[in-house]
């Protein structure tokens, strides 16, 4: 079974600033890392090597860079990485990154044997989008599988895999066929710690960098900026609220006189919530 995964190299959210006067994120000096959501994904893809065998390939676009992600998902156990990285994707969105990297895996099939799943996070934290995953699926006319919470089975003779997938209205079993994209849940497994061995593998290992022509990329127009609709009209940071919240003191309070306390604070600020509860109770 050969398995791809999809991951991206993001900016640490927990460090991520914005300048005070053009209102764009500042990027200098911000460490990266692997998109969170992606990890499950990888963990997730390895399991599934570990038992049915095979070979898992983990691919990002990026700029060199990016390399850096690349060798530590090689230190989880992944098999090959492949860089997609060139100046014509530089400003891509959402359309653009599905286009370039459904044509990677397109080459990656070519090359290393077709995919039987394709794996992707349910969605990066820097752009929180959750739309890649399926614009690679519809792309490569793969059957999509999102929000996969846990794999139940995979029949590789058969060809099908089982899956619970979280909805609004509770949990879905689904029965699919392969080859598919899923794009995994947070939380869904544990993720593993790299064993010395494969810490001294990913040290050695060639990444595999492709351009876009290498990539097998005929029409640059569907890259970067010229193959993306989307525009960022502007960031900005959330202004500081004009009052700070208040602190009730709880010392030598029971239950009742700190629900009492607050009841009577929120109906200070809004009286007339008070008189709508009042007449809704004598109703």
């Amino acid at each position: 079974m050969h398995i791809v995964i999809c991951i991206k190299q993001v900016p640490d959210s927990a460090q991520i600033r914005v300048h005070p006067v053009t209102n764009t994120i500042m990027r200098q000096g911000v460490p990266t890392i692997i998109n969170p959501y992606d990890l499950f994904a990888l963990e997730e893809a390895l399991q599934l090597r570990d038992r049915h065998g095979g070979e898992v390939t983990v691919l990002t676009m990026g700029p060199p860079m990016a390399e850096d992600a690349l060798r530590k998902a090689l230190t989880y156990g992944a098999d090959r990485a492949v860089l997609l990285t060139d100046r014509h994707f530089a400003g891509s969105d959402t359309l653009a990154t599905s286009f370039a990297l459904s044509q990677a895996i397109a080459k990656i099939g070519e090359a290393f044997g077709t995919p039987d799943i394709v794996f992707t996070g349910k969605q990066t934290i820097d752009g929180d989008t959750a739309q890649v995953g399926p614009g690679i699926a519809k792309r490569l006319d793969l059957l999509q599988l999102t929000y996969v919470a846990k794999i139940v089975s995979v029949d590789i003779n058969g060809r099908e895999i089982t899956v619970e997938r979280r909805s609004e209205g509770g949990t879905q079993t689904l029965l699919s066929k392969l080859p598919c994209l899923i794009t995994m849940l947070e939380g869904t497994n544990e993720i593993r710690r790299g064993s010395l061995d494969d810490a001294l593998r990913a040290a050695r290992s060639q990444i595999v960098k492709w351009n876009a022509a290498d990539a097998g990329i005929e029409d640059l127009t569907k890259c970067g900026l010229r193959g993306s609709p989307t525009v960022v009209k502007r960031v900005f940071a959330p202004p500081e609220r004009p009052k700070k919240a208040e602190q009730i003191d709880t010392a030598e309070k029971t239950p009742r006189d700190l629900a009492e306390e607050l009841i009577a604070g929120i109906f200070l600020r809004q009286p007339a919530l008070e008189s709508e509860l009042a007449f809704d109770g004598e109703a």
